[in-house]
């Protein structure tokens, strides 16, 4: 292990203002309050000059990363940017396995040749966010893979078969009589055994990752290592502010997006996920992001200029602040051009309402406009939104449109509908 060098850190409570920001639980290591406990740790760090240790693990099980992804990774550069030691572990050998966190089936298994291009991809990702020089970069089979079969034994003897039935996924599949393999049971100890084997003082993890991350604290006490602090974050909604962030939902924010549709996936979010955003996100301190949002409650500032802000700011982390500027300027020309105000009510609209899919189109995800008209707010009835178009008073994102269909993706993320003087943004839901 690198020798640490010794450095002047913040006071504890500046710290702790952006290291706890969006933190959904921290489980201290020993009988003392959560916050007493982190802010125990890094006293001591302050004091001594030595940076804490601080891991987070990804598994490269598919080869982009969504901004839901870089929760983490941005509570990683949190520690980096007070001064601590941050491990990127990319869990090469875990993959092999596959987390069953929330899974209600065993994932099918990836090969170590799609495993080391992923982890590549990972890498050429990761570093839009951490400091490529401050970062140790680190793979778990560095350690797994030399245990071999006597070393496989030694751990899992230190574990029983009732104690990991008691994770809710296994629990759920056993008592639903679904198959849980048994490979599927050395996963926390795996990655329990990263935390020993790294020194961690410091573990990330999502809120789902709890039985994992408290593995790393058991066998951390086995070794006689000071059991982790483990800080957990909450799982980020996708663009519907209602499910997990996925690609496969279509609500995600690729992080190799281009930034005008980074920008514009930014400005389609509902104000309440606005906050969200900034907490998650960002690198703002907590107690900047609510005093501005008392700006907002207060109206000093608008709502509208708030999130023009995010999206500037999470544009700018992943490609450069003059290619945000440009972003944010064709954002605004698209809506001038198209007589378009940016501050229209947003209304939401669920994609499974019924009868709003064309079903004479099928395999296509054709919308009936009177029906997206009358679900907007726009029409009392889909017959009332017919005759209207009919009669020309409808436009679509500025343009004047009289057909019955349209995909979604010809109507975008956000589009906004008008009849007559009245106009509406559409947040689509489920």
């Amino acid at each position: 292990m690198p020798t640490e060098t010794q450095i002047a850190f913040l006071p504890v409570p500046e710290q702790l203002d952006l290291i706890t920001k969006g933190a959904a639980e921290i489980i201290p290591p020993v009988a003392a309050s959560a916050a007493d406990a982190l802010a125990a740790r890094l006293e001591e760090s302050r004091k001594t000059g030595v940076p804490l240790r601080i891991k987070a693990g990804f598994d490269p099980t598919a080869p982009d990363l969504h901004l839901g992804h870089t929760v983490l990774m941005r509570k990683l550069r949190h520690f980096q940017q007070l001064g601590h030691t941050v491990i990127f572990l990319i869990g090469d050998s875990t993959a092999l396995i596959g987390d069953p966190t929330g899974k209600n089936q065993t994932r099918k298994p990836l090969t170590r040749e799609e495993i080391d291009v992923n982890a590549e991809t990972y890498k050429d990702q990761v570093f839009k966010i951490l400091d490529r020089e401050k970062t140790e970069v680190r793979y778990n089979s560095e350690w797994l893979d030399k245990l071999g079969y006597a070393g496989m034994v030694k751990l899992a003897a230190k574990f029983t078969v009732s104690q990991m039935l008691e994770r809710e996924d296994f629990h759920k599949r056993f008592q639903e009589e679904q198959p849980i393999h048994v490979h599927e049971l050395l996963y926390p100890m795996a990655q329990g055994y990263d935390s020993v084997a790294l020194e961690c003082d410091v573990e990330l993890g999502g809120t789902d990752q709890k039985f994992n991350l408290m593995r790393g604290r058991d066998l951390q006490r086995d070794a006689g290592q000071k059991p982790q602090i483990i800080l957990m974050t909450p799982i980020l909604e996708g663009l519907d502010g209602v499910q997990k962030m996925s690609k496969s939902l279509g609500n995600a924010i690729g992080i190799k997006d281009p930034a005008p549709e980074m920008y514009g996936k930014l400005m389609s979010i509902n104000d309440e996920l606005m906050w969200r955003y900034w907490t998650f996100l960002t690198d703002l301190p907590q107690s900047q992001i609510d005093a501005m949002r008392e700006s907002v409650e207060k109206g000093e500032l608008h709502p509208m200029q708030a999130k023009k802000n995010l999206a500037h700011a999470i544009t700018a982390d992943f490609h450069t602040a003059t290619e945000a500027d440009t972003a944010a300027e064709s954002w605004a020309t698209q809506f001038q051009q198209k007589g378009v105000s940016e501050d229209v009510p947003e209304v939401a609209v669920s994609l499974s309402a019924e009868g709003l899919h064309a079903s004479s189109v099928e395999g296509t995800s054709e919308l009936r406009i009177a029906k997206l008209l009358q679900l907007a707010g726009l029409a009392a009835s889909a017959g009332e939104a017919t005759r209207k178009l009919g009669e020309n008073a409808v436009s679509i994102n500025g343009e004047k449109f009289n057909g019955k269909t349209l995909s979604k993706e010809s109507l975008g993320e956000a589009p906004t509908l008008r009849l007559g003087k009245k106009s509406v943004r559409v947040r689509w839901t489920d």
